[in-house]
């Protein structure tokens, strides 16, 4: 028989037990939900954590003075297309597609019968939150975005949309409402967080929807955006994006949903939430101008991968908003024609936003020459654009690895000499090979761009000027292009001369050894650039201006910073 000694010294041991192993498994859940969220980090299309950068020395634009338009023949076409466009199947157009097509009628006051009758028909197709295997029924929130509007914009007018439609809109169609938002993927385990364009659609609309009934009588705690917290959530959510950046920043195809659910805050939101949608429209419309020359750029982008072989250079989703808000400028170039992203577009018939004064007069052409430095954060790739009237050379950037999403391009030169809409039609460069996985695009100064490739010259181009290595082409009055190409080594100068061969003789006594080339350029006249075209991929390719180093940390510069546009400090 035991003694009760031994019982309790049995009970200790089996209490220590039970402690170890339940000890042991909370150590295992800790490090298994440490792991599993570095594991989602790594497969996911969000930022592991916010980090603002600093604001820089360039001044967004806010002023407004200018009288525009409410509408001019581009939008007019705008919504003449969607008017004209078949509501389709719910199922597979009800995404975005239908949404705009039934907004078409309804601005138009065009076959409203059929327009409510088709809305009465329909219920929720998915629901909302990112698609992927264990959510495949994801994604209504891009149907939710394209109808709030037109619950603001004619839910008051009962001869538009009927009372009938407008009530199965509130209770079917829009089905998000309160002020819990969903942050996370669907079915992730609460470990993957949504991009930004998601929640910008899901959580807009619900916002929206609140306001909505809150401004038509419900008194209901649910409706309060204040109340249940959601308004202070979007803010907040606003500012990071302001302060940091939109992280899929020229995203094709994601950025036109951004802007167009940002303008739905801009447009219906409380004054607090217009004002902070507006602020970040400001900004991204003044990168637009700045990165920009006559509705044609090409930036690099993060997501998606798969266009990484797009080389249309009016492809930017962004381009078909600039182009209708700047046809509606009271004396604005006429004929604008809105040729790709008629489902951006449109927003812009309807949206009382508008640009600012000074970012309209950039966008329509640049007064003086410009360089400029757009920081996107860290394990991101900088914008870097050297410009002026009639040119706009721009970094291609650098991909940081497969999770980065991110897409390295040539860099490239828009003159505003003819007609380039495609990659092949304006001078490029890039390389190392032909992989842009293995590219660090970000060689530019001002008036100045180099690689680790050759340059590729537009088919019609003729050089004016040829020598040893280098070649001159006279691309305008007074703007010629000097050209160093090789297998390794693309090195580009731009200068203002009206004598290719002139500059030619300049650029060959200044640069006469080509193995001090291939790490440094002198502009004749000008200023020493000493370059690495094999940089790490978290390294500015350009390492000294006049034997002064730079600052080649790209994950920490500014939201903008350069010089030649209004500067603040």
């Amino acid at each position: 028989m035991k003694t009760s000694t031994e019982v309790t010294i049995k009970k200790r041991s089996r209490t220590k037990r039970r402690w170890f192993i339940l000890s042991t498994c909370m150590i295992l859940l800790i490090v298994l939900a440490v792991l599993g969220r570095m594991a989602v980090y790594y497969v996911g299309a969000t930022p592991f954590s916010h980090v603002p950068l600093e604001s820089g020395n360039i001044v967004v634009p806010t002023l407004r003075t200018l009288e525009w338009q409410d509408r001019s023949q581009t939008t007019d076409r705008l919504m003449e297309y969607w008017a004209k466009q078949s509501l389709g199947q719910w199922k597979t157009d009800g995404k975005v597609g239908t949404p705009r097509a039934l907004m078409g009628r309804f601005l138009l006051k065009r076959d409203l019968d059929a327009a409510n009758a088709y809305l009465l028909s329909v219920t929720p197709w998915g629901e909302a939150g990112s698609t992927w295997e264990r959510h495949p029924e994801g994604d209504y929130d891009f149907t939710m975005a394209g109808l709030t509007p037109i619950l603001f914009l004619f839910g008051d007018q009962p001869e538009v949309l009927y009372p009938e439609t407008r009530e199965h809109l509130l209770k079917v169609l829009l089905p998000l409402e309160g002020g819990e938002p969903l942050v996370m993927v669907p079915r992730t385990l609460g470990l993957v967080r949504d991009t930004e364009n998601h929640l910008l659609m899901t959580e807009g609309s619900r916002y929206l929807k609140n306001r909505w009934l809150a401004l038509h009588n419900s008194q209901l705690p649910v409706h309060d955006n204040v109340a249940n917290t959601l308004e202070p959530w979007l803010l907040n959510l606003l500012e990071e994006l302001r302060t940091a950046g939109l992280y899929e920043f020229n995203s094709i195809p994601y950025e036109g949903y951004t802007l167009t659910a940002l303008l739905n805050l801009e447009a219906f939101g409380s004054e607090a939430v217009q004002q902070a949608a507006r602020d970040l429209l400001d900004q991204l419309n003044w990168n637009y101008a700045l990165g920009s020359l006559s509705f044609r750029r090409f930036p690099p982008f993060r997501r998606q991968p798969k266009h990484a072989d797009d080389t249309g250079l009016t492809g930017d989703r962004h381009t078909a908003l600039i182009k209708a808000w700047i046809s509606l400028l009271p004396s604005g170039p006429e004929n604008i024609e809105v040729t790709e992203s008629h489902h951006v577009g449109l927003w812009a018939c309807w949206s009382p936003y508008r640009l600012a004064d000074r970012t309209a007069q950039w966008i329509l052409g640049k007064p003086n020459d410009y360089y400029v430095q757009i920081g996107h954060g860290p394990s991101s790739s900088p914008e870097i654009y050297s410009g002026g009237p009639g040119y706009l050379l721009t970094a291609g950037g650098v991909h940081r690895g497969a999770r980065s999403l991110l897409v390295s391009r040539p860099i490239t030169l828009i003159l505003d000499d003819g007609d380039a809409t495609d990659l092949s039609q304006v001078l490029h460069l890039s390389g190392p090979g032909g992989d842009y996985r293995q590219w660090n695009n970000t060689g530019v100064w001002r008036d100045f761009a180099v690689t680790g490739g050759p340059v590729s010259i537009p088919k019609i181009w003729l050089p004016d000027a040829k020598g040893k290595t280098w070649k001159v082409y006279r691309r305008s009055e007074d703007r010629c292009i000097a050209v160093y190409s090789s297998t390794h080594l693309g090195v580009v100068h731009l200068t203002r001369s009206s004598n290719p061969q002139a500059v030619l003789e300049a650029v060959e006594r200044a640069n006469p050894d080509d193995d001090v080339l291939r790490h440094s350029f002198h502009q004749p006249n000008g200023s020493r650039i000493d370059y690495d075209t094999g940089a790490p991929r978290h390294r500015w390719v350009i390492e000294r201006i006049d034997n002064q180093p730079v600052d080649r940390r790209f994950d920490a510069w500014p939201r903008l910073q350069g010089e030649g546009v209004d500067e603040t400090k």
